[in-house]
């Protein structure tokens, strides 16, 4: 018959050794068994950590950066409505393009001429330079790869598909923020009107809309891309004077994204390496 245990290994308020002992025995039996023999403590946790890290190159298949994917409910209710419209006023970007039919942004490039020195982008000079930056975009590939409408490209720019090569509207010529019927509050930035009259405008914006839709997509995509990586060497090329570019694509937003995302990366890594590493350190003072 087993004795009464010893008032010392009792739980009480006063005592919890009655946890602390049998956790320090674990510990004893375990290191006792280490030390006996250490290696398979060794080599199995490295053939462990070796065998499932392996999955790692399985990674760039599993990447999931998609801008949408990770910041948006998966069944919310805008994804529903977004393909309610999808089935039911359907885009013809290859014959019947209509940027505001689109269920999206779009496939895109943009283009912000900015009037240098407070002046007006229509003024003849600074026009001059803004049909040499259009007539840039418009390469061999952005003709055969545009949105299309009656046979051609669509231009969301009105001034410019309104005017051609023409010289600047003058001023008081064009009502704002509508003239003729047509909508200039998207194109046009910094304007000074006089009874609804364009006197001036800082900045003019220009878009280029892709087809997104059929074989092409993927060749939209990639126009995009070429785009981002040499319209800085293009426009310096042109020596503009009369105006600043920025530019802005479809992409953009995600390509800054993901290049967020590798610039982190590193620091995440030199993170861990420190916390372990004075952990370790820590563990054997």
């Amino acid at each position: 018959m087993a004795g009464s245990r010893d008032p010392a290994e009792r739980c009480s308020c006063r005592n919890t050794n009655c946890v602390e002992r049998p956790l320090r025995r674990l510990f004893e039996g375990l290191a006792v068994g280490v030390a006996a023999c250490p290696w398979p403590f060794v080599l199995l946790p490295l053939l462990l950590s070796g065998g499932l890290g392996a999955g790692f190159l399985f990674l760039p298949q599993r990447q999931a950066n998609d801008i949408e994917g990770q910041f948006t409910p998966s069944g919310g209710p805008a994804k529903a409505e977004r393909d309610f419209v999808r089935r039911h006023f359907p885009t013809n970007d290859s014959e019947r393009f209509s940027a505001p039919r689109l269920p999206t942004e779009g496939a895109y490039a943009a283009l912000i001429a900015v009037a240098t020195n407070g002046t007006s982008v229509l003024e003849p000079a600074a026009w001059a330079e803004v049909l040499r930056l259009n007539a840039t975009v418009h390469d061999a590939d952005y003709e055969r790869l545009c949105a299309r409408t009656a046979g051609g490209c669509a231009s969301p720019n009105p001034l410019l598909s309104r005017r051609g090569d023409a010289g600047p509207p003058a001023p008081g010529s064009l009502g704002f923020p509508v003239n003729d019927g047509v909508f200039l509050g998207t194109a046009l930035g910094g304007v000074e009107t006089d009874g609804g009259q364009l006197l001036r405008a800082r900045a003019l914006k220009l878009m280029y809309y892709l087809r997104e839709d059929g074989p092409e997509a993927q060749d939209s995509r990639q126009w995009l891309q070429s785009f981002l990586r040499h319209i800085s060497s293009k426009v310096a090329d042109l020596r503009l004077r009369s105006i600043q570019v920025t530019y802005f694509t479809s992409l953009s937003r995600q390509q800054e994204f993901e290049g967020n995302t590798k610039s982190v990366i590193p620091l995440f890594s030199i993170t861990y390496f420190l916390t372990i590493t004075f952990a370790v350190v820590s563990c054997l003072r």
